[in-house]
């Protein structure tokens, strides 16, 4: 009776945790690559400086950026002429009246963040590719990079995400990330599957030829 083969996979915790990680960091590490000089080149320099300029951590971790909403308040001060903005209980700009910022939102920043976020998910193909490999683990692996990046978001801007237009982007990245890596991942498989060594194959002839010579043998 041939044995079993055992079909339960080695669960390794380590490996799972880097993995996650890894995906989680290469993400941020593409939009950090991409969103700074594009909203440098392209957004409304005035309210863009006013949210921290293009290099703030925000414009990749707070949702309210690709909403197109705004994260800070205006306050005139006393004296005619001038106004301050306040975020986080601080006070991180002020000026005179003709160069303050009007409290409108630059729709093109958040254009760009989506575009960015895209071009990340199109990244995480080749991450999941690379790393993940086994397509059954792939949907587990996007889900849970959208998952994590949802609960660090709402945490940084102290709300949970109610834009449609957030969400369209956030569903539709995770939608083109996961079908495009499972069907890389599945070719590479069936590519693998269907290449025998042919060492391998000779091997297995030798020991039946020796089994053979060796029971004819036994009956001379």
């Amino acid at each position: 009776m041939a044995p079993r083969r055992n079909t339960n996979t080695n669960w390794d915790p380590i490996l799972l945790i880097s993995q996650i990680v890894s995906m989680q960091t290469l993400h941020y590490l593409t939009l950090s690559v991409l969103v700074p000089p594009l909203l440098a080149v392209f957004a409304e320099p005035t309210s863009l400086a006013y949210e921290g300029g293009a290099a703030n951590v925000g414009m990749i971790m707070d949702w309210r950026e690709m909403a197109g909403r705004p994260t800070v308040r205006g306050i005139h001060g006393a004296r005619e002429g001038y106004s301050w903005v306040w975020s986080g209980g601080k006070k991180i700009g002020y000026g005179l009246q003709e160069d303050r910022w009007d409290g409108r939102v630059d729709p093109v920043r958040g254009w760009i963040i989506a575009l960015c976020w895209l071009v990340a998910c199109s990244a995480d193909i080749f991450y999941l590719y690379t790393l993940v490999r086994r397509p059954r683990l792939i949907l587990d692996f996007a889900l849970t990079l959208l998952l994590n990046h949802l609960v660090l978001t709402s945490y940084y801007s102290a709300s949970i995400p109610t834009s449609g237009f957030f969400w369209l982007i956030m569903i539709a990245g995770s939608i083109f990330t996961v079908t495009m890596a499972e069907q890389f991942c599945v070719k590479r498989e069936m590519s693998e599957g269907l290449s025998v060594p042919p060492v391998q194959v000779a091997e297995d002839e030798a020991v039946e030829e020796m089994e053979l010579g060796s029971l004819l043998q036994r009956r001379d």
